[in-house]
């Protein structure tokens, strides 16, 4: 016999359309503001200006993105997100899983005293003005560490990858390991980690993106201009960089400064955001498996 299909109830068929239509709603008002920005960035300074611009690129242009790339500064500070997303991620992932994988252990003595340590950081902060002095105490203002060592460790991640070793990775596992004569930090490499793929994938992109779009720690701790991110620049650009009319005589010519000042502002978004986009194809796989072992108890 054929398999028969559950027949839906008008009220269950009813509910369904509208959560479809809910879902398109949403997706059309999330999905309009990227398009505008996208096709925004392949106008021509004229149509953004006009407001010609609505789904598709008018007047099909590069200038905005050449305006980018020939800016030396939003170069500097493309290199400088990069480096700091790069390096940053490493020493979050690897502090993370050092700290992460030991209170995941049931032989490790003290981990509920660690573990509430920790967990205390995420209620009770000293605030802005203590964290700046200790990075000044240490010596970090005006360098690269400072975009790295005061958030070198996210608790959350902390319990989220704790969470996922105790789920995964059976304390039978590191019995036989021992068994066998394979020491904690040879089980860790060998063993844990090849198995723990997921988490950090989900640790990798979280820290990623986290260092990408930071912005206030250069803000605070940071005055040399060849070590700003990408974002410090973006602000400037859309937040502090105006065209004032009375230093331009020409009415056409504050028309072609004002237009490609807005033009700017397009391509430099989807330039700064292109990275993000281009890497979470590749662990969006990982990262939801790993969101979902993680979130199975705290």
């Amino acid at each position: 016999m054929g398999k028969r299909a559950i027949r839906e109830s008008a009220a269950d068929r009813l509910f369904i359309a509208a959560v479809y239509l809910f879902l398109t709603v949403v997706l059309c008002v999330i999905l309009f503001p990227l398009l505008y920005i996208l096709s925004a960035s392949f106008s021509s300074p004229a149509a953004v200006t006009s407001g010609k611009v609505w789904l598709w690129p008018v007047d099909f242009s590069l200038e905005g993105y050449k305006a980018v790339f020939r800016n030396a500064n939003i170069l500097i500070g493309y290199g400088n997100s990069l480096f700091y997303a790069v390096f940053g991620t490493l020493v979050n992932v690897a502090m993370t899983v050092m700290i992460a994988y030991p209170l995941a252990r049931k032989t490790f003595y003290g981990r509920g005293a660690i573990m509430f340590a920790l967990a205390f950081t995420m209620f009770f902060d000293g605030g802005l003005i203590p964290n700046y002095l200790v990075v000044k105490s240490l010596g970090l203002l005006d360098t690269r560490l400072a975009m790295i060592v005061p958030g070198a460790l996210a608790v959350f991640q902390v319990i989220v990858a704790r969470t996922f070793f105790q789920t995964t990775i059976p304390d039978e596992l590191a019995e036989a390991a021992e068994i066998d004569g394979c020491s904690d930090f040879k089980f860790m490499v060998n063993v844990v980690l090849p198995l723990s793929k997921p988490i950090l994938a989900v640790m990798t992109l979280m820290y990623a993106v986290g260092h990408w779009n930071a912005y206030f720690n250069a803000l605070i701790y940071l005055k040399n201009a060849n070590l700003f991110p990408l974002q410090i620049f973006l602000r400037n650009i859309l937040i502090l960089n105006t065209v004032d009319p009375a230093m331009v005589a020409n009415v056409n010519d504050l028309l072609v400064q004002q237009g490609l000042k807005d033009l700017l502002k397009y391509s430099l978004i989807v330039v700064s955001s292109a990275p993000v986009l281009i890497i979470y194809p590749f662990v969006q796989k990982h990262f939801v498996k790993g969101v979902m072992i993680g979130s199975l108890k705290g």
